[in-house]
């Protein structure tokens, strides 16, 4: 607030070009502009930083078509996982702490993220897939 209450003229391009993206937009485009958004400090919908370290954290060898199913497995885990950490002892919330002892509140959004991320590198719709793990 403070950067766009000063530099107006700076932030005034960037959030119009957060506003241009859609799903239709190339995703090599939508990086760039999300990065450039993350750097001014404007939150954005997927991670540019963290889609490049997992774009580079690929296995050799592996066809895309079976990193992406790993992908997909993954979120299957997660979804299967929930009623364990929901029945969990220390998943209840405490007062003293204002929060749960294993951080448990924080999963959402990590799941949110990571996926995002997951879905961009092959150029899948975040949406459905979103979706689907919510019918899981």
């Amino acid at each position: 607030q403070v950067f766009s209450h000063h530099c107006p003229f700076l932030m005034g391009p960037i959030e119009c070009l957060t506003d241009v993206i859609t799903p239709d937009t190339d995703i090599q485009v939508t990086l760039s502009i999300f990065e450039l958004a993350s750097a001014a400090g404007i939150p954005c919908e997927i991670d540019s930083a963290l889609v490049n370290v997992l774009a580079g954290s690929k296995t050799d060898g592996l066809a895309p078509e079976e990193d992406y199913k790993v992908a997909c497995l993954l979120l299957v885990f997660v979804a299967v996982s929930l009623p364990l950490l929901a029945s969990d002892p220390a998943s209840s919330y405490s007062t003293e702490m204002d929060g749960y002892n294993n951080n448990i509140h924080c999963l959402a959004k990590a799941i949110i993220h990571v996926s995002a991320a997951l879905f961009t590198i092959h150029n899948k719709n975040i949406e459905t897939h979103l979706k689907e793990f919510l019918l899981v």
